[in-house]
């Protein structure tokens, strides 16, 4: 699938914890990118933002961000970085998942999609 294709297929979805969120939204491009699931079955077992805590630190992750590090290599610099590459940013509730989509993110946002300065990512994984 190509990125602008699964973008556009999600974006009308409403955000929902747990089923339409920056987790889930980005482990999606990731399955649907390369047919590898790495949410170790984690969407429609949370419903807050600490309950998916609680949900990935039973799997033995410290966070989101670490169970994407799990399953992904990190590029060495952000300035790596290729479309569709997950990223990691600064959210409003913390650290956020989004898709890298040249110079800028596609992130997942309680108020819908949005976009973040590709200068602002934390860190970037390589989707392959």
């Amino acid at each position: 699938m190509r990125l602008h294709d699964y973008i556009r297929s999600t974006a009308r979805m409403p955000f929902k914890l747990g089923q339409h969120d920056c987790a889930t939204f980005a482990t999606g491009w990731v399955l649907a990118a390369t047919g590898r699931d790495i949410s170790e079955g984690l969407a429609g077992r949370y419903r807050t933002y600490a309950g998916g805590l609680r949900q990935v630190r039973k799997l033995g992750y410290d966070d989101h961000v670490a169970l994407i590090a799990a399953h992904l290599p990190e590029r060495a610099s952000i300035a790596d970085a290729m479309p569709g590459d997950i990223a990691v940013v600064e959210g409003e509730d913390g650290l956020a998942l989004g898709i890298c989509a040249g110079d800028h993110v596609q992130v997942l946002t309680e108020r819908g999609f949005g976009v973040v300065d590709m200068a602002q990512a934390l860190r970037v994984f390589e989707v392959r």
